[in-house]
């Protein structure tokens, strides 16, 4: 037993062993791996071809700022081949001895540092080569830039030579601004040949920005100039002819500023040659915007004189006889209203209106004959004789409206009051025809608030006849008594149905009633009742409501089914 026990333990020992060992066997492998691919990546950093590279870009023979910046770039990959390779060789032979004892722990630090120095170095070499590429390219890209910037110069100068006159006043100055692009185009192809392309590069772009600013300036000069030398000075010219014959023929300006307009125009294009010349094109513009809108201005002042005397030929008899024309309605509506306004009353102020047109008339009369002097002695004002006609027609225009209006008033009253007085015939014979209807069904007696209603119905039939025999007629009033007695009627004619009905219907009722008289006494009571407020109130309506509500709880639907029959039948019944 003992043996066997031994046997295991001595087993077990020989296991971890051979576990221990090809654990360090694996981790100096794996360790080993990594120190390669350390030695592989310095070993790819070293044969970069950065020498030849620096070579390269030396034989260009920089000078000034390009020599220092190539100098730094220099400077930094002679630092990485020197020190960094230096402490890059210590490190990767510490990390060997370290792993060749069994020092796994220490190995694993050393390199991740001697990683981390690695590629800070590759990073450092990668600016140092893009930063030799950009000076090597320089010069090329200075050689690309500087065609297209000498093209476009080139391009510029023979325009501003071909034809000098279209410039005008901007040439001088225009010339010196190309010469001073050409004196930096110099200096730049002299620090070009000299080795300096970054410094050149910066004077190149000075040139090109200011050789796209004359082209653009140079583009915009010639309509800016022809406009100030000739379109402006023709168009002044046309104006002061213009108005000269115009005054010739008689037309009077209010305000009249059009040649000192003019004159101050002439000495704003003077003016702004004088900004043209100094190139300051933006303000040209703006000003030329500007007196162009006031040249405009001019042109529309004398158009509108034109063309006011024109409406001013064409609608002067027309006004003349427009207001003639309603001066004379005028006449004949006053006299018309004087004679109505004898039998009948006047309700819309028509007197006060006719005299109010005869008022505006006579201004319109006296603000035509100042014109017609003014227009015979030359000093009228076409625009403003223009305005008056225009408001004058539109007011006469009103004015003859309303004055059909009024006519048409007037010569409805008698039509009106005719219909009134025939109206007057029609409502007595309703009221005789409604008091025989009533009369003929021979009933007890007629309720209090019926004979109320008549007796003021026929009260406003009388109102209506005392209101007609009248000197002087109010045909509003008229009118509401005639609507008034009509709606009397109407509800006259209401109330007549509904009494007659009301009494019938109680009768059919207390007929039918007897029936149930002696087997329900509350009939019997309900009949009573009835008839007393039948025979002695007249009280048709709550009559037949009493004895309706009694046969209703005995037999209901009864009401409406002689309801129904009476009205079927009551032509015959009454």
């Amino acid at each position: 037993m003992k043996n066997t026990l031994w046997l295991w333990i001595l087993l077990i020992v020989v296991i971890v062993a051979v576990l221990c060992y090809l654990a360090t066997f694996l981790i100096k492998r794996k360790n080993q791996e990594r120190l390669e691919e350390l030695e592989n990546r310095k070993i790819a950093l070293f044969d970069l071809p950065i020498l030849e590279e620096i070579d390269g870009v030396k034989k260009m023979h920089l000078v000034g700022q390009s020599q220092n910046t190539f100098r730094e770039w220099n400077q930094k990959w002679v630092d990485i081949s020197t020190i960094s390779f230096a402490e890059l060789e210590s490190l990767i032979f510490e990390i060997e001895n370290l792993n060749e004892t069994f020092r796994f722990f220490k190995v694993k630090d050393a390199c991740d540092e001697a990683s981390l120095t690695l590629s800070g170095m590759e990073k450092e070499v990668d600016e140092i080569r893009h930063g030799l590429k950009e000076l090597a390219e320089s010069e090329e890209r200075n050689s690309e830039v500087v065609q297209a910037a000498l093209d476009s110069y080139k391009e510029i100068s023979e325009v501003l030579t071909e034809d000098p006159d279209i410039y005008g006043v901007a040439y001088k100055e225009l010339g010196k601004q190309i010469q001073g692009i050409e004196r930096e185009f110099t200096q730049f192809k002299a620090l070009n040949t000299a080795g300096d392309p970054m410094e050149a590069r910066t004077v190149l772009e000075n040139a090109e920005e200011k050789t796209y600013e004359i082209k653009n300036v140079i583009e915009q000069v010639p309509p800016l100039f022809e406009t100030l030398d000739k379109i402006f000075p023709k168009q002044l010219k046309e104006i002061k002819s213009g108005y000269a014959t115009l005054k010739k023929d008689h037309y009077v300006f209010e305000n009249d500023t059009i040649l000192a307009n003019v004159e101050k125009l002439e000495s704003r294009i003077h003016s702004t040659l004088m900004n043209l010349e100094k190139l300051e094109v933006e303000n040209v513009g703006k000003l030329n915007d500007e007196m162009a809108k006031d040249i405009d201005v001019l042109y529309d002042v004398m158009e509108k004189e034109i063309k006011a005397r024109q409406y001013v030929n064409d609608h002067k008899a027309q006004l003349t006889n427009f207001l003639s024309h309603a001066e004379d309605n005028n006449e004949v509506l006053m006299v018309e209203l004087d004679h109505v306004s004898q039998s009948y009353v006047l309700n819309g102020n028509e007197i006060g209106k006719a005299r109010g047109f005869q008022a505006q008339m006579e201004e319109i009369r006296k603000e035509v004959e100042v014109i017609e002097t003014n227009l015979e002695e030359k000093k009228a004002i076409f625009t403003q004789v223009a305005s008056f006609y225009k408001e004058s027609l539109a007011q006469l225009k009103d004015i003859e409206a309303e004055q059909i209006k009024i006519d048409q008033s007037i010569k409805g009253v008698v039509p009106r009051e005719r219909k009134a007085l025939e109206s007057i015939d029609d409502y007595e014979l309703e009221l005789r025809m409604l008091k025989r209807y009533i009369e003929k069904q021979r009933l007890p007696g007629i309720p209090n608030n019926y004979l109320e209603f008549f007796f003021v119905t026929t009260e406003r039939i009388e109102e209506l006849s005392r209101e007609l025999n009248k000197i002087r007629i109010d045909m509003d009033h008229i009118d509401y008594l005639v609507q008034s007695c009509q709606d009397d009627l109407t509800s006259l004619k209401d109330k007549t149905d509904n009494l007659i009905d009301s009494a019938a219907l109680t009768e059919q009722m207390i007929q039918y009633a007897n029936r149930f008289r002696f087997s329900h006494p509350e009939i019997k009571n309900a009949i009573d009742k009835s008839m007393l407020l039948f025979a002695n109130d007249h009280d048709y309506e709550e009559s037949l409501n009493v004895i309706s509500e009694a046969v209703e709880r005995i037999e209901p639907g009864v009401t409406e089914r002689i309801r129904k029959y009476y009205l079927n039948n009551k032509d015959i019944m009454i």
